[in-house]
């Protein structure tokens, strides 16, 4: 039994040389949006451990100082410029550069005391994360809630 070859059929034709270059090309392009996820959602993951960073760091340094007055109802209300010798002015300059810094134009903070008890203190870090939402805005926060000093024991 022998087979005949066509020699018509010799070799691949332009259409099946286009059709692999699609296949390919979609691939390509996949692999593409798969990299540029990658980058948005590292860069928000990055953005938040910076946040929580700032925010842990200021519940240290209130921990430090813990009888200062702390409260900060916003950025716009820090201190405009840091003083070495008070340390409740050089931390609040600190916290508003840190978050400047880590969102220049809808970053913002605060710091509550509660009323009631006064070593409890909750800071609020908020930022934009438009990036990694794909929306015109959105509005991360981290909230970190911690008593800042044990009260003296009172003798009886």
């Amino acid at each position: 039994m022998s087979a005949k070859i066509d020699h018509r059929q010799q070799g691949t034709t332009l259409i099946e040389v286009l059709v692999a270059l699609l296949v390919l090309a979609i691939g390509l392009l996949g692999a593409a949006a798969l990299q540029l996820n990658a980058l948005k959602y590292t860069d928000s993951s990055r953005t938040s451990s910076q946040a929580s960073f700032i925010a842990y760091d200021m519940m240290d340094r209130i921990r430090a100082n813990p009888d200062a007055d702390y409260r900060l109802a916003a950025l716009a209300a820090a201190p405009p410029a840091g003083d070495l010798n008070t340390p409740r002015t050089q931390d609040l300059y600190d916290f508003k550069t840190n978050i400047q810094t880590l969102d220049p134009v809808t970053g913002d903070g605060k710091i509550t005391v509660d009323a009631a008890n006064k070593r409890l203190v909750t800071i609020t870090v908020s930022w934009s994360d438009a990036r990694a939402a794909n929306t015109a805005a959105f509005l991360q926060t981290f909230t970190v809630k911690s008593r800042v000093a044990i009260d003296a024991k009172v003798a009886q």
